[in-house]
């Protein structure tokens, strides 16, 4: 990328786990770090002048909980830098403590992901990734209780495994349904699969099983389901 179009630092590096676990899987700290240094090595023009991290859930905001971040945020407004997170949902899982960080003009942020989004796009991927997570937990609580009432046991025996896989087709139908207005007209406009995908781990959608992260085979799942 050329040096005119890098964006300017210094840089506060901030990095979040929900639990101790999480390193060894899922989104840990090693994924974010990888993903941050590319943000620096081919998007920033600034260096990295400090490094803070959580162990917390990305539903807590109360400043007692997160040490990390409120020393990230206080090194920023003294260096007049910029908060860098690898993924949005690092920063935070709530839409309103994102909307109060986005309207605080002494501290502006990148989310390594997506180097060239602005606050609008930020507060648009904030609001369709936490109507996402209320969604699959409704649908997963919903099938449970439906499976529950018709008396079976998603588990070891034979009912119970038809039973499960009958939720779990019932979750895959359901997600394709509600992402229909976005999978279609892309389609319609000639987009391969592989920039949908792209466009649907961006937009911070997760998978029906609840994956980060799309697949052009996963899209075509979708569009199967979706002419079925």
């Amino acid at each position: 990328m050329s040096p005119d179009h890098r964006i300017a630092g210094p840089f506060v590096l901030y990095f979040r786990v929900s639990t101790k676990r999480q390193g060894a899987t899922g989104y840990g700290l090693d994924a974010q770090r990888r993903d941050v240094q590319l943000f620096l090595d081919h998007y920033s023009a600034g260096a990295a002048i400090g490094t803070f991290q959580d162990i917390e859930s990305g539903k807590h905001d109360d400043p007692r909980r997160r040490p990390g971040l409120a020393a990230a945020l206080d090194l920023c407004r003294a260096q007049k830098a910029t908060l860098l997170v690898a993924k949005l949902d690092r920063l935070s899982r709530k839409v309103s403590h994102i909307a109060q960080l986005l309207d605080d003009k002494t501290v502006p942020f990148k989310v390594a992901s997506m180097p060239f989004a602005d606050n609008f796009q930020l507060h648009l991927y904030a609001a369709l990734a936490e109507q996402e997570r209320e969604f699959i937990s409704l649908r997963t609580k919903q099938g449970l209780a439906s499976a529950r009432s018709r008396g079976q046991t998603l588990g070891g025996h034979r009912g119970g495994a038809e039973a499960r896989q009958r939720a779990v087709q019932a979750i895959a139908d359901t997600s394709a349904l509600r992402i229909a207005d976005l999978v279609l007209p892309l389609r319609a406009g000639n987009a391969t699969l592989q920039q949908i995908a792209d466009a649907l781990t961006k937009a911070g959608i997760e998978t029906p099983r609840g994956k980060k992260v799309w697949h052009p085979s996963s899209v075509k799942n979708v569009l199967d389901r979706l002419a079925a």
